[in-house]
Order: C-alpha cells, then sequence, then structure tokens
C-alpha cells in the first residue's frame, strides 16, 4: 500500500479535508494533492502530516486508540 493512500486513509480516519490538512502543513491544498498524486511524499511532509492531524508517525501512522495506518 501506498503512502498516499494511508495519508488519505488518515484523512477519513480524522474527517480531513485536503484543504484542511494542507492549511494545518502551511502549504496550498494544490501542492499536497500533488504529492499525494505522484505519490511522491517525504519523510519530512509526512512528519508534517502527523504533526497536523496529531498522530505519530513511524513508518506508519498510530491513531489516538491505537490504530495502525
Amino acid at each position: 500500500m501506498g503512502m498516499c493512500i494511508k495519508v488519505r486513509m488518515l484523512m477519513a480516519a480524522k474527517q480531513l479535508t485536503l484543504t484542511e490538512l494542507a492549511k494545518r502543513m502551511e502549504t496550498s491544498p494544490q501542492n499536497l494533492n500533488g504529492k499525494l498524486g505522484r505519490d511522491n511524499l517525504s519523510e519530512k511532509d509526512l512528519q508534517k502530516i502527523a504533526e497536523a492531524c496529531g498522530v505519530k508517525f513511524e513508518r506508519k501512522f498510530v491513531l489516538d486508540d491505537g490504530t495502525e495506518i
């Protein structure tokens, strides 16, 4: 499973739109959508996504209830 799919699953779990996530990451929705579309996310991007969603990133996302994505 690609990281872009995991990010989209995280967004669904946190009920976040792409626009809201991009805003929390201080980037544009177009930039984030492009990276997701190409599945071209750096480790730094993934750390920012985790921070913006309030979860841990350990090469996977860990939700508050312990669910791993």
